[in-house]
């Protein structure tokens, strides 16, 4: 019990790393200054009858929604879609930000925001939905774009804003059949599961992503036209981890963009699942990306896709902190009254403080080319002006026409930088620095030279395995302002590591504040911190996608400092991240292995009763049977001759399907130790739910029996009965006529009380020993004054025991079943009947085994000659329920209810 309990502990650690250990939230609230209206679109007749659960809006405020009244609309379209149980109302933020921004153009330039109500549907969790979804959107699309025809500028096609699963079912648009491609011309996602559902919970969730995501590879060329950008939350977005929200890398165009809200700038932020479509910084990031998306000839965006790759990523990749221009002019006059002095130093540093005079600086880099490589240089005004220029004219200490070289510069939370490779700039002469007047202003800037050797450290990281107790370290000795700290051995998405970066400063004067960037090379998933000097800043380092295998950059921490401080970094694994990335990117998979270590256990207690004659308690035979050195060794033998062509032609010609670790370590998300921990878990976990369950279900019979007294029934000798077919035949109908998951919870419920009936009759006349109780056998030993006569007490303990194992692998199966019960509960009033249904046919046959079960004892099945089979086919089908459900849940039921159905032939034949 303790190991178990140990195992729980750090199942639970994980989880609280996920759920609770992150960032604060430094989103700002997005506030509307007039009440929001939702003006209802009327739908034609035929498509309201379609689709009667669903709706398209217009949102609008104010005096801009009474004129929208009559929907002569002169607008650009945007469609939002809501994501998984999401609201059209969520459109709120965009649209409220987009009207401030029209009217501060004097709506020379404005958007019109419409929004789907999908009804609020569980569609991350029932994927029947998802394809009606898609079709309905299309509709919508054709609706919308008739409401201009006769405009003077007329929309040719919408842009969409999809949340969640709103992002995904607007990729699905191109899958279908009569869906034009030019319909749309731009997708911004937030926080959607492009790669593969959170929770694969039926065969049609993951097919639509098979399909989507298919036709994006193969059809990628029919793409180009299509801007889509995906923005992900980061690691307070627990619902939808980010690395889900990464296109599928596509080789063939550049026309998609990834990226990770805590790398946006100008927001800098980690936002959760339902942040992320109010957070004020992100969407003042949207709403400017639309504006500067906008063509002045058409007035509609942009169908150049080049200039709105350049636009999303001046917005949500590098902002060099000036305002977009489509083509920049390659040449600028330095004009102005203003002092020139030249620079000779490799180290300059000037403070601006009311400065009435403007000033050029000079760097002349003839002197600097041979000693350094590159120059960094540091400017504490965030204006949006040119500031830094290149110049070519070597015969002059003055420069008429130069380079303006701001656009190469980016910003960052407290200054913006620029960084110059000086062998990239041979032509040019001179580096110009430009300080305009400065009316009441005070600002900082700092240059220097430097050889990128010199400032760049290797640090390797500690072993994932060394659980915090060493540690690496490294004292930056240079008074540089750019230091480059590489993490060796840094690409797996197991290790999370706590970076500790201590300031120690000789001046005692106020300091500027220090910028710590961790750039990810392979993935826009950079996060930066910004610190007080001095100080210790503590830093979490853990990825969202492992480092491809073509792909040789090492993670950098990025150092922007002070010149007369002193930086140690100290870096350690955290052990409660690592499980925490464990958790966060193979919680969906636990399941498959509580019922894998379940199965374990059922077949355990069939050996003991085929060979002792008493069937064991359920956790005792989960300890001897649960064993990860038999099941796992398994898997990654099948993995390993997979990779011979000759055992996967084999493997193919049986049609059976790709094993889910294979699939995962193509995704570099998997290694052999995962699997052994994720097993312990499961054990863990199935130990404690069957301690729980047990100990429920004898305190919920205690209870019910109290209340209720039951009737003594006889007890039928037959399994098959007229009564019993007339029991089954309801359900079947239910299952059949309306929810395939209804059928499934009401037999449940019906075994349930009829176990809690066994366990109250088995229990309720023991003697209660002063021993210490360890199980259910222990608390009902003596229970044999009110059995029928035909059944020993042994007997009735037997049959109760695996009545309770079989409660709970049913309860698993109920679960897993339980999001399509909810979604038909939710749309009851539009048909009774849900279709497609993920679980009628495995509920038919479920109904029919469980009816003859909850009416069965161990005494049918010890003389059975299907025992033997029986008690060994529980192993093989826990080791399948590992290699093909981690990643398609939908399969676990059917394990099991092939278990099932072999008891049920058991207690017949």
């Amino acid at each position: 019990a303790f190991f178990y309990g140990v195992l729980a502990a750090l199942v639970l650690l994980g989880v609280r790393d996920v759920l609770f250990v992150y960032e604060e939230n430094r989103c700002s609230m997005t506030y509307m200054y007039e009440y929001p209206e939702y003006l209802k679109i009327k739908l034609p007749k035929k498509t309201a009858r379609r689709y009667p659960a669903y709706e398209l809006y217009l949102y609008g405020e104010g005096s801009y929604a009474e004129e929208n009244k009559n929907l002569l609309l002169t607008g650009i379209p945007v469609l939002f879609l809501p994501g998984n149980a999401g609201s059209y109302k969520q459109v709120r933020s965009l649209g409220s930000i987009a009207l401030r921004k029209a009217e501060d153009v004097d709506f020379k330039y404005h958007f019109n925001f419409f929004s789907v109500n999908f009804n609020e549907e569980l569609v991350a969790l029932y994927g029947g939905s998802l394809q009606r979804q898609t079709k309905f959107v299309h509709e919508c699309i054709k609706v919308i774009l008739k409401l201009y025809k006769g405009q003077e500028f007329a929309p040719t096609s919408v842009a969409i804003v999809g949340h969640s699963m709103g992002g995904l079912v607007a990729r699905a648009l191109l899958t279908l059949k009569n869906f034009k491609p030019e319909l749309i011309n731009l997708l911004i996602t937030q926080a959607t599961p492009h790669t593969a559902p959170v929770m694969p919970l039926d065969e049609y969730l993951t097919d639509f992503y098979t399909a989507v995501n298919n036709h994006w590879i193969l059809k990628a060329q029919d793409l180009r036209n299509l801007t889509t950008l995906s923005v992900a939350g980061g690691f307070r977005d627990y619902q939808v981890r980010s690395g889900l929200a990464f296109l599928p890398r596509l080789s063939q165009h550049d026309s998609a963009l990834s990226v990770v809200s805590s790398a946006v700038p100008r927001a800098w932020a980690s936002t959760d699942h339902l942040s992320i479509v109010w957070c004020k910084e992100l969407i003042l990031a949207t709403i400017r990306a639309f504006f500067d998306l906008i063509d002045e000839n058409t007035r509609q965006i942009t169908e150049d896709p080049k200039k709105r790759m350049s636009v999303l990523n001046h917005h949500f990749l590098r902002h060099p902190a000036k305002i977009f221009e489509e083509n920049p002019e390659a040449f600028t006059e330095l004009t102005g009254a203003f002092m020139w002095i030249t620079i000779r130093t490799s180290k300059w540093t000037y403070s601006v403080c009311n400065d009435s005079d403007g000033k050029y600086f000079t760097f002349p880099l003839a002197s600097h080319r041979k000693s350094y490589s590159h120059f960094f240089c540091e400017n504490s005004m965030l204006d949006t002006s040119s500031w830094i220029y290149g110049c070519s004219d070597s015969n002059s200490s003055m420069c008429l026409e130069a380079t303006d070289l701001s656009w190469r510069a980016e910003l960052l939370p407290t200054t913006k930088i620029v960084l110059l490779k000086l062998q990239d700039y041979p032509s040019l002469s001179h580096i110009v620095i430009q300080v305009p007047p400065a009316a009441g202003n005070k600002y900082t800037l700092a240059c220097e030279f430097f050889r990128k050797d010199s400032r760049t450290v290797q640090l390797p990281v500690t072993h994932l395995l060394s659980f915090g107790l060493s540690s690496s370290k490294i004292l930056l000795n240079s008074s540089g302002l750019l230091h480059n700290v590489q993490l060796q051995h840094f690409h797996q998405i197991y290790q999370a590591f706590k970076i500790y970066v201590e300031s120690h400063c000789q001046s005692h004067k106020e300091m500027k504040p220090s910028v710590y960037r961790l750039h990810i090379p392979w993935s826009h998933e950079d996060s930066i911190t910004v610190a007080k000097v001095p100080s210790l800043t503590e830093i979490s380092a853990k990825l969202h996608i492992a480092q491809p295998e073509n792909d040789s950059g090492v993670p950098e921490l990025n150092i922007y400092s002070s010149s007369d401080c002193q930086y140690e970094v100290i870096l350690k694994t955290s052990l409660l991240q690592v499980l925490g990335q464990i958790i966060r990117f193979h919680a969906g998979a636990l399941p498959a292995y509580i019922v894998a270590n379940t199965l374990l256990a059922y077949g355990g207690q069939l050996s003991t009763l085929m060979s002792r004659g008493q069937c064991s308690d359920f956790s005792h035979e989960l300890v001897r049977t649960a064993k990860p050195y038999k099941v796992g060794p398994l898997t990654s033998i099948v993995i390993f001759l997979l990779g011979f062509n000759w055992f996967r032609e084999r493997w193919e010609s049986l049609s059976l399907p790709e094993v889910d670790a294979a699939l995962l370590s193509s995704q570099d998300a998997w290694f052999p130790l995962v699997s052994l921990m994720l097993f312990l878990f499961g054990t863990g976990i199935a130990y404690w739910s069957g301690v729980f369950f047990s100990t429920s279900l004898r305190l919920f019979s205690s209870l019910w029996l109290t209340l209720i007294r039951p009737t003594v029934l006889g007890k039928d000798d037959k399994l098959i009965t007229p009564r019993r077919l007339c029991g089954v035949l309801p359900l079947c109908l239910i299952s059949w006529t309306t929810c395939g998951a209804l059928a499934l919870f009401l037999i449940y419920l019906q075994y349930l009380f009829k176990d809690s009936d066994c366990s109250k009759e088995t229990s309720q006349n023991l003697c209660m020993s002063t021993a210490k109780p360890q199980s259910l056998m222990n608390s009902t030993l003596k229970a044999t004054q009110s059995l029928s006569n035909t059944t020993t007490a042994a007997e009735a303990l037997n049959s109760l025991k695996m009545h309770v194992t079989i409660l709970n692998l049913l309860t698993w199966i109920v679960l897993l079943y339980l999001p399509s019960l909810i979604y038909w509960l939710k749309n009851l009033r539009y048909d009774v009947r849900l279709d497609p249904d993920p679980c009628r046919s495995t509920a038919l046959i479920l109904v029919c085994i469980l009816e003859i079960l909850m009416n069965s004892s161990t005494s049918e099945i010890k003389s059975s000659k299907l025992l033997k089979i029986t008690a060994k086919l529980p192993f093989p089908l826990s080791v399948a329920t590992l290699a093909f459900g981690r990643l398609h849940l939908f399969k676990v039921p059917h394990f099991v209810t092939f278990c099932l159905l072999l008891h049920v032939l058991c207690c017949v034949v």
